[in-house]
């Protein structure tokens, strides 16, 4: 027997990437999203849904904002516990907190505490699917998916691979790290709402020999995304072309090893050279950005509105836990003042937009999330845009919608977050 429920509002609706046509993201007054059991069927004007559907239960949101739930497409949910972290580079944050908590991994009771723990705190905030990043040990990526079935989250992870450059306790090498992905493969992927990505840390854990087999690995599961960490920080790069002298770059220590392609989904991708670039554009991988991360550990600006100029598919990410904020509403806020830094006002429909379908886009979920559209998964936020004092007293003086909708982005957190609905169903915090 099917269940059907209606919730009308204001909605968000995504036809087009905004880089491309500024009327592809749009804000529908007194709108309605049908949904029927996980998906929605309908989207229209309230009252034409309303008579259609004459006894279906109805949530009538008023002046708040339906949206997609939000889309996170680079995390770190192994970093939880030592998020805002204070004060170190790239390489030393890594070596003092990074690696001392990920070792704990190895225990999956603590595991799976840590990862039922960070997916409360992103559903709290609107994010209902994250791509995470995990640790070397294979319990730490079946934590994160059976914590996320709990939820019914549709998600994306992988084991973490580094064979070298990193302590001793969180290292495999090559055929370890093959053998581990291809079970956890073979175990999760399309499992559920689950999916897999294959997962070399960087460049610089990972020998030659290890980006080769998992470049292998993706060369036989195709359908599998490929998740990695590129150009972040210009020490970070010297590094790698010491470790790779015969690469031309960055991108090509991955190319040369079979990682490029369609579904690979590159973190930070900041000090990218023309010839990246092109590559990027050529193949059709997808770059994230990683605002609050780039800023708290002092990485750069990613070029967002250059990068959308060459059409390349755009993410947007909280990179917990180097990002310092589980909220995508804090990411957006820092999108739009690195753009302003390079120059570019992101308007509130682009950044909504990278939160939601271009982060969908990136991680190949657009048939499925990301978008208020019939046929899709009823992943749902509802923003209310006077969620505090501040933002109120703001809202009431708005010139329009779009005008409000931004004060939420700038001055919004969780409190912002009136409502999640997953897969059809009402999240209860």
């Amino acid at each position: 027997m099917t269940h059907q429920t209606l919730l009308t509002g204001n909605v968000l609706l995504c036809t087009n990437d905004p880089f491309v046509d500024a009327e592809g993201v749009r804000i529908a007054a007194d709108h309605g999203v049908l949904i029927e059991d996980a998906r929605i069927v309908a989207t229209g004007a309230a009252d034409t849904l309303r008579d259609q559907s004459p006894h279906v239960q109805e949530y009538a949101y008023g002046n708040r904002l339906i949206i997609p739930g939000f889309v996170d497409s680079h995390a770190h949910y192994p970093q939880t516990a030592m998020i805002a972290s204070w004060g170190k580079r790239l390489i030393d944050w890594l070596n003092t907190y990074t690696f001392p908590e990920e070792a704990k991994f190895g225990d999956c009771g603590y595991a799976g505490e840590v990862a039922g723990r960070y997916l409360d705190l992103v559903l709290a905030n609107g994010t209902t699917t994250v791509a995470s990043y995990t640790t070397i040990h294979a319990g730490s990526v079946d934590a994160f998916f059976e914590a996320a079935a709990a939820r019914n989250m549709r998600v994306v992870a992988g084991k973490t691979c580094m064979d070298r450059n990193a302590p001793d306790d969180l290292r495999d090498s090559a055929q370890s790290a093959y053998d581990d992905s291809k079970a956890l493969i073979g175990k999760w992927h399309g499992r559920g709402r689950a999916h897999y990505a294959i997962t070399p840390r960087f460049s610089p854990t990972s020998t030659p020999d290890q980006l080769a087999a998992l470049g292998a690995l993706w060369a036989e599961n195709p359908d599998c995304l490929m998740q990695t960490h590129l150009s972040e920080q210009h020490d970070e790069i010297a590094w790698v072309s010491e470790l790779f002298p015969g690469a031309r770059d960055y991108l090509d220590t991955y190319e040369a090893h079979g990682l490029l392609g369609p579904r690979g989904v590159y973190g930070h991708a900041i000090h990218l050279t023309p010839r990246e670039i092109a590559r990027v554009s050529e193949v059709g991988a997808a770059l994230v950005h990683c605002p609050t991360s780039n800023t708290f550990i002092g990485s750069g600006l990613m070029d967002v509105a250059g990068l959308a100029a060459r059409r390349i598919a755009l993410g947007l990410a909280t990179d917990t836990g180097g990002g310092s904020s589980f909220s995508m509403l804090r990411t957006m806020a820092a999108a739009y003042e690195i753009a302003q830094l390079r120059g570019t006002a992101l308007h509130a429909r682009h950044l909504l937009w990278l939160a939601t379908a271009g982060s969908a886009r990136a991680l190949h979920l657009e048939d499925k999330i990301g978008q208020i559209a019939p046929g899709l998964e009823a992943d749902i936020c509802v923003l209310d845009l006077a969620s505090t004092p501040a933002i109120a007293q703001r809202t009431d003086r708005a010139q329009n919608i779009w005008e409000a909708v931004f004060a939420t982005i700038m001055m919004g957190d969780d409190r912002a977050v009136h409502d999640v609905w997953i897969a059809g169903r009402r999240c209860g915090f």
